[in-house]
Order: C-alpha cells, then structure tokens, then sequence
C-alpha cells in the first residue's frame, strides 16, 4: 500500500488533492470519447449526425447508471474494509465485484438491444437524426459489458488509494479512440456508426488494462482468475449502498431525457448546440464529481478504522477544494467559450446556443458542488438511500415538474435552462438540512477489525 494514498494517516489536504487529480482527469478522458464522436462527426458529417450521437446522451447515462451506482457500493465497501484491515472481505468484495460488472453489461447490451428503436423514438428526435440515433446506441450498446468492467476495476483502484490506474488507461484507450474516429469517418467514409465502433474498441482497450493490472498487482486488491465468483453475503452488502444510488443516477438520466425531448423539440441547431456545449460542461462537472468520490473513499476508510474524526475534516477539505477548482475550470470554459464550441461545430447559431446553456450550467454548479461533496460524505458512512431520495425530491421533481408546466406555456431554450439552478440550489439545501439533523460522524460507530 506504500505507492498508494495513505487515508487514515498523517495530513488530508495534500492527500485528496494526490487523489483527486487523476481521478478529475479520468472523467474528462472519459467525457472525451464522446467529445471525439461528436467534434469528428460533426465537423465531417454534418449536424443531423451530430446530433444522433449527442441526443443519445441521457439514453445511455440512462441504461449505465444503475450499475455505476453499483460500483459506487463496490468501492465504499472496500474501502471501509480496508480502513477495518480485513483482507478477507476485500478479496471477497473484489470477485463478487468483477462479474457482476460483466453480467450487469451483458443485461444491458441484451435489453437495450430489444428497444433501442423505442427508445430513441420516446426522445422526440427529427426524422432527419432518427436513424443514426438509432444505428449509433445499437452499436454503443454492445460494448456495455466491458464499459461496466471498466467502472468496476476503477472503483477497486481507488478503494485502496490508487487514481493513477485508472487514468492510465484511459489515456492510453483515448488516444486510441482519437486515432480510430479519424480512421473509420475519414478513412473508411463511415459516420455515426464509426465513432460508435472507435468508442467500443476503446472501452474494450481500457477495462482489459485494467483486468490485467488486478491479475499482476500484489495490492490487498489482487484478482485470482480461480477465485472470481459471487459472494452473495457481499453482494448485499454492496447492493445496500449501491441500489440507492444507482436509482438515483437511473431516475436523474430520466430526468435528463424528459429534458433532452424538451430540447429535441426546438430543432437540430438546438440539439447540436446543447450536446457541443455538454461536451464542455462535463468538464467541470468531473471536477466537482472527483472531490465528491474523494470524500466517499477517504470517510469509507476512515470510518472503518474507526477515525470519525478525520471524516469531518474531509468533508470541510472537499468542500473548499471543490469550490476552487469548480470556480477555475468554468472561468476558463466561459472565457474561452466561442473558440471551444467552434471545435464542435462553425455554425454562428449553434455557438451561440452553446454559450447560452454553459451560462445558466454554471450558475447552477454554485449549488451543485455541495450537493455532490456533502452526498459523497454521507455514502461515506454507508447513508445511500437519504442523499439519493434528496437528489430525485430535489433535482428530478423539480425539473420533470418545471419542464410539463413552465416549458409547456413557454417553450423557449432558456426555459429549459433555467431549471438547471432552481432544482441545483432545492437539492443543495435539502441535503445539507439532512447532514445537520443525522450528524453521520456521531451517529455511526464502527471498531478496527484486530
């Protein structure tokens, strides 16, 4: 454990920021492949495809995001029997882990595969996007076991402190992914169903790095090929924590396509404009979702080495951080916002478009770093279900209601953007009503396994 973060010891600052970094990058690398689908496609095939592969965002944030909320489980399971020093339970915890990343993503490539149709259709998409939306999550969902896999083995890394795994990786599947979108649409004269084969192969690239990281490594963490099998002891212990908020995450993407068909609705330079300008955005967004997993693992090891104490001041320490680097990244996007956009797309109008919705998504990030750090906090602790039913009251409630009344008398782009704050700043304040009436750090008590 020496090459990796030390949580139970020693300073916390420096710490989560060593944790933190990688982990910020990873997302964005992340992000990044579908940054590369889009920017390829629609600089050389044109909005309409373009836009098939951004309005396919929320179906496939939809259809991931139970099993991701799953791996959440995972990792503070583990990382809580690590703080416990209980070997046993990790090896358990990590094999239980790997195949249920594998069977989730099959169930998903299966199911999606049935209704792919349908559910590009519940999306409102123009019939001129309607069948490269269609081809592109066809071809994307076939490589949902592997894109789960990947989650999973990240979530073990950073259970015992290691963020650098994960992030080399991606880098190396990234640049891979770059390499193929230029190939297959240039090249070969493909389109969407290019950039959706790249992506595949790329995820395919990463999650088997990672796969044969854990059979070599001599980590607490070690995958033993004789040894994969499910715990179901373990396996309800992860469900407890990762259920809550996997349906948190699943019902937040229903959300997403409810508001997504709003903005279907408006037109193809709209829908290019909103999917450029989320591939900026997200951004930031990983920024604030990294400190929010920093604050899970940190508080999971330390709640299990029995250091309440030190639990508390990682949550003030990720909240500080988070405000600063959550400030930073969305100046520089905004001030750089036209030349960023222009990336994606040369069309005045989508640009123009673009920077409308980046301005009201990073109004509503004043609020949303809370929420994500003060969620991390609680999860922490092993509290999955509270900070996930705050999220679908707070977030979903308030947009699915604001989008069937308020967008329905006026139907406009800043309508729809203007439920980003509103529901951002309601979850904020719900949450942090809730974290001083529990008091986690006092209430929950837990011994070092001798």
């Amino acid at each position: 454990m020496s090459k990796h973060v030390d949580m139970t010891n020693g300073t916390l600052g420096d710490k989560i920021i060593k944790y933190t970094i990688p982990l910020a990058i990873t997302g964005i690398l992340q992000q990044l492949f579908n940054a590369a689908d889009v920017a390829v496609v629609g600089r050389f095939s044109g909005k309409a495809a373009m836009a098939a592969v951004g309005g396919n965002a929320p179906v496939i944030g939809l259809l991931v995001n139970l099993f991701v909320g799953v791996s959440l489980g995972s990792n503070v399971f583990l990382a809580k029997s690590i703080g416990q020093k209980n070997q046993a339970q990790v090896e358990k915890t990590v094999h239980t882990s790997v195949i249920v990343a594998v069977l989730g993503g099959l169930l998903i490539t299966i199911l999606g595969e049935l209704f792919a149709p349908n559910i590009v259709k519940m999306l409102d998409v123009p019939q001129d996007v309607l069948p490269l939306a269609v081809k592109y999550l066809r071809i994307y969902l076939i490589g949902m076991p592997v894109i789960l896999l990947y989650n999973f083995e990240s979530a073990i890394f950073r259970s015992c402190g290691n963020t650098k795994m994960p992030l080399i990786a991606l880098i190396i599947s990234g640049i891979l992914n770059v390499i193929l979108n230029i190939c297959f649409v240039l090249g070969l004269g493909m389109d969407v169903d290019g950039v959706a084969t790249a992506t595949v192969l790329a995820n395919l690239t990463s999650s088997a790095i990672l796969f044969i990281s854990l059979l070599k490594t001599e980590l607490i963490v070690k995958i033993q090929l004789s040894k994969l099998r499910i715990h179901f002891d373990i396996l309800i212990q992860i469900l407890k924590i990762g259920i809550p908020a996997g349906v948190q995450g699943m019902v937040f993407s229903f959300a997403n396509i409810i508001i997504q068909s709003a903005v279907n609705s408006l037109g193809t330079t709209v829908m290019a404009a909103s999917s450029a300008a989320y591939n900026l955005e997200i951004f930031a967004y990983y920024i604030m979702n990294s400190f929010g997993q920093a604050c899970t693992t940190f508080v999971g090891q330390n709640y299990g080495a029995g250091k309440n104490d030190r639990c508390k001041k990682v949550l003030n320490l990720c909240l500080l951080q988070s405000a600063l680097g959550t400030f930073a990244i969305c100046s520089l996007i905004l001030l750089f916002s036209s030349h960023l956009l222009n990336i994606f797309n040369t069309d005045p109008n989508v640009i123009h478009t673009g920077q409308i919705r980046l301005q009201y998504i990073f109004i509503a990030y004043i609020f949303s770093f809370a929420q994500e750090t003060m969620s991390g906090y609680l999860r922490g602790f092993g509290v999955s279900f509270i900070p996930a039913a705050c999220s679908v009251i707070g977030i979903c409630g308030v947009r699915l209601t604001w989008i069937f009344t308020i967008f329905k008398t006026t139907p406009s782009f800043q309508t729809i953007m203007q439920v980003y704050p509103l529901s951002l700043f309601v979850t904020a304040v719900v949450i942090l009503i809730v974290l001083l009436v529990i008091r986690p750090s006092q209430k929950y008590t837990i011994h070092p396994v001798s």
